[in-house]
């Protein structure tokens, strides 16, 4: 299943954008889902048409999604819930805060990506467009799988070699202790979801099926929050492949007392094209009207693609690349917009840390690299190389053993 996620600033169109693109690949012959996660959803407003929790038929190849997180919460979540209720109520907590205490800071917003998986799982679908929320609740939802990575193998951890095998022995000791012991059932529906957590990361890092289109406006604000989103997004693994543009003043129209607006548009268009080279930029013009219904989504749909496949890769290079060039092993990372001033790069056993402000990414390094200290990590053409020095990083094994030899003897 092909996957296209479409993010950017509040208010840039990124909703018609995506309704657009899943009414043209359904006329194209695809079984397209379109699934809102924007909290604040506008994808029912698009097509003018009442949306669900579930998939709804919108037209032949086309149906839509309104995704309820409670709803899912209950399905996925419920036996825990229960639980960890019964655990709080014992000890004097009840009612509202109860039912808020037993949910997980983001667990909403992971069901939402859990669906992606059963989706995809399910054959039913050739595409799935995600219509997202800002930017930033965005790159939060996306990089849930890597931020919650170190507390997943905890708590499964704990669950496989502490709770499952002492759990049927305490319940027997005693029937307070056996009032604290989580059931099966609660045990079973923390490991499905860490599990399936996994595999979601998987999925939309795979640079292959799945790809990121930035949003955006000819406007100031709009175009830093899509360098910030860009620089992210590779960050954590995601290809981007094409950024577009939307509503431009057409150049050949008076616009009356938006002349001077339109020589800003254009002024930025430059800037854009430029900066974000050699990604494809397209241009998308203002209409005269609102675009709502699928009517006026076809037309923009068409005006949009043309003739190509809205399902094609638009641009096709990985963010993230592991280059030997004799002796020395490079992680490369394509960062266009960090600055080099706010990077922090560290190694923790087999584990890689590249750090941009309050963004962290943790890469899992290959066998032959672990336990090596990477050397100075530099800046070449938009891309962030991290070099280790094989030969190097041997001769001081080399030295360090022979000193440990020495003052052994001596």
């Amino acid at each position: 299943m092909r996957i296209l996620t479409f993010t950017g600033k509040g208010g840039v169109g990124k909703t018609s954008v995506s309704a657009a693109t899943a009414v043209r690949l359904s006329d194209m012959g695809y079984r397209t889902l379109i699934l809102s996660t924007d909290p604040a959803h506008s994808l029912s407003d698009s097509f003018n048409l009442p949306l669900g929790p579930e998939p709804t038929k919108i037209r032949e190849n086309l149906h839509a999604i309104e995704v309820n997180p409670y709803v899912d919460l209950k399905q996925n979540w419920q036996s825990v819930q229960k639980y960890y209720a019964k655990v709080f109520m014992a000890q004097g907590v009840s009612g509202v805060m109860t039912d808020e205490m037993t949910i997980l800071p983001g667990m909403e917003e992971l069901f939402s990506l859990l669906r992606i998986k059963r989706y995809k799982a399910s054959g039913l679908y050739d595409v799935l467009v995600l219509d997202t929320a800002p930017t930033g609740e965005t790159l939060r939802l996306l990089s849930l799988p890597d931020t919650l990575a170190w507390g997943m193998k905890a708590i499964k951890n704990v669950n496989k070699y502490i709770i499952r095998p002492l759990s049927k022995p305490l319940s027997k000791m005693s029937d307070k202790i056996a009032h604290f012991v989580p059931p099966e059932d609660a045990i079973e529906s923390v490991d499905q979801v860490f599990d399936e957590l996994e595999d979601i990361r998987d999925i939309l890092t795979d640079n292959v099926k799945s790809t990121v289109r930035l949003v955006m406006n000819a406007e100031k604000m709009s175009i830093k929050e899509t360098m910030r989103a860009l620089t992210y997004l590779n960050l954590y693994g995601f290809k981007v492949d094409m950024v577009l543009v939307n509503r431009l003043l057409d150049t050949e129209e008076d616009s009356g007392y938006l002349e001077k607006w339109k020589t800003i548009q254009q002024k930025y268009l430059g800037e854009i094209e430029e900066g974000f080279a050699p990604l494809p930029v397209k241009k998308l013009r203002m209409y005269e009207r609102e675009i709502v219904g699928l009517e006026a989504l076809d037309r923009f749909a068409k005006d949009m693609y043309g003739d190509t496949d809205p399902s094609d890769m638009m641009y096709d290079e990985p963010p993230i690349k592991f280059v030997r060039i004799k002796d020395v092993y490079e992680v490369q990372l394509k960062l266009m917009f960090a600055n080099p001033v706010d990077i922090d790069v560290w190694v923790t056993g087999d584990e890689l840390y590249v750090q941009i402000g309050n963004q962290r990414k943790i890469i899992t390094l290959p066998i032959s690299l672990t336990g090596l200290e990477p050397g100075n990590a530099v800046f070449k053409d938009k891309w962030l190389h991290i070099p280790f020095d094989l030969d190097r990083n041997e001769q001081s094994r080399l030295q360090n053993e022979s000193k440990s030899h020495h003052n052994q003897r001596a």
